[in-house]
């Protein structure tokens, strides 16, 4: 077996553990179990388990990007890609082996001891603002409202994690959408008919 044919052997195998089970209750022995890599050659490509979970987090975070992107790209409308990615993570959150946020769960536990891992974080949470960002600049709406957007797909993806269920990016979804109502022009407020109770 290669080189590269071992790396990605070890790496699917330590997605698999670390995400499914944490980082900290998962082994090198273990990966060398479910990958079929043997320990010399996993330490050789990883000398130390901190790489493996930062290479992890690292390949899981590009194909994370990849498939929202994707999936938000369908849609023409600068507006309508926004609220995609809340529909998007509606499915993620519906998967069955879906646990939450790999790298908010990698913090967790590694951040406060291991500045690799934490820094692989930030840079993941750092990247998926900036695409928030992007999203928000070709709709033409204020640059702060991505803030505000990331928020609530955080917020949705931690829930989803503790709670089980899809029901979150629902519930961002339609937080979401008031927020740009509030945003694009439209009706007069004041014209509309009072509500009744």
């Amino acid at each position: 077996m290669d080189s590269a044919t071992a790396r990605e052997q070890a790496l699917d195998a330590a997605e698999k553990l670390f995400y499914g089970r944490g980082v900290q209750s998962v082994g090198m022995d273990d990966v060398r179990g479910a990958s079929g890599v043997s320990l010399k050659r996993l330490y050789q490509l990883f000398p130390a388990k901190e790489q493996l979970v930062e290479a992890y987090l690292e390949r899981r975070d590009v194909r994370w990007r990849a498939a929202l992107a994707e999936s938000v790209a369908r849609h023409a409308d600068p507006v309508e890609r926004i609220l995609a990615v809340f529909d998007w993570l509606e499915r993620w959150f519906g998967e069955p082996d879906f646990r939450g946020c790999a790298w908010i769960n990698a913090y967790g536990e590694l951040g406060a001891t291991s500045e690799r891992i934490a820094s692989r974080v930030r840079s993941h949470k750092r990247a998926f603002r900036d695409y928030m960002g992007a999203l928000v600049a070709d709709a033409d709406l204020p640059e702060a409202l991505a803030g505000s957007l990331s928020l609530l797909a955080e917020g949705a993806i931690v829930t989803a994690g503790i709670s089980g269920g899809a029901a979150p990016a629902v519930q961002a979804r339609e937080a979401a959408r008031q927020l740009l109502d509030a945003e694009r022009p439209g009706p007069d407020v004041s014209r509309r008919p009072p509500r009744t109770a």
